[in-house]
């Protein structure tokens, strides 16, 4: 099973009550915010943007570690962990877009626009392209921190 839930490390900042958040499993990703909410924040964020930005330049999404003492866990938000997800899918059967359409019984372009992080897909049709793969699409809800 994989799942979309990275460790961050929140460090102090140069200024009073700012937190710098980076995540070793995503290098690139670094952002800072001021106070704790805005920090959590500023963390889910960025974590969204460097998925999407990997999905868009057709990289590979690393796998997320367990969090380790002093870490603190931020997962990607739904509606991006499942694209990232159906992307992975695709990349690892070697699918191409055309091919997933067909199998969907649907237009290319709509292929394209659920793995187009910026397009608001429904999650109960990421749902049924993950099932052609034979991947179950599971979503959890948590206390928050």
């Amino acid at each position: 099973m994989r799942t979309f839930v990275y460790p961050a490390r929140f460090g102090r900042g140069d200024m009073p009550g700012v937190f710098v958040i980076t995540f070793r499993d995503v290098p690139e990703a670094i952002t800072q915010g001021k106070g704790e909410k805005d920090a959590l924040w500023q963390a889910a964020d960025c974590l969204e943007e460097t998925i999407a930005g990997r999905i868009d330049g057709g990289r590979e999404i690393p796998m997320a570690s367990k969090g380790a003492r002093g870490e603190r866990l931020i997962p990607v938000p739904a509606q991006m962990a499942a694209k990232a997800a159906l992307y992975l899918a695709m990349k690892e059967a070697g699918i191409t877009n055309a091919q997933l359409a067909r199998k969907l019984g649907c237009d290319e372009k709509e292929v394209r626009r659920m793995l187009d992080p910026r397009h608001p897909t429904k999650l109960p049709r990421i749902k049924e392209a993950l099932d052609v793969f034979g991947k179950r699409l599971i979503v959890s809800v948590e206390e928050a921190a």
